[in-house]
């Protein structure tokens, strides 16, 4: 994934572990974020309420994976109950194609810099 997107001449930074997450995000703010929801040390569900509920990196466009059908659900009800909170918010269901991140990559870049 990371070399897919780097050929597209996106900037790709990498965490192996959850727990400093949120901090770095707020450190570095990157243009979009891109969430693993298996992490070993925790929860990226946790991760995406805490980005979200924050004034900081709330507006942070993220698009979630995973392939666990019941992680997958339980992000779509989060999403569902308060869609203005999850606005930007994408999930993709392992396997996907690689194309179908960079397109939706694309989009939510294209929404950020547009304001919409």
């Amino acid at each position: 994934m990371r070399r897919v997107l780097e050929d597209e001449q996106y900037q790709v930074s990498i965490l192996q572990e959850g727990k400093d997450a949120v901090e770095r995000v707020k450190s570095q703010l990157p243009d979009l974020l891109i969430l693993d929801l298996k992490l070993g040390d925790i929860s990226g569900q946790d991760i995406l309420k805490q980005l979200k509920s924050d004034h900081v990196t709330g507006d942070i466009p993220v698009i979630v994976y995973t392939a666990a059908v019941l992680e997958a659900d339980e992000v779509s009800k989060l999403i569902e109950s308060d869609p203005k909170l999850y606005n930007g918010v994408f999930l993709l269901r392992k396997p996907f194609e690689l194309q179908v991140l960079l397109d939706k990559v694309e989009e939510l870049l294209e929404k950020t810099e547009t304001g919409h």
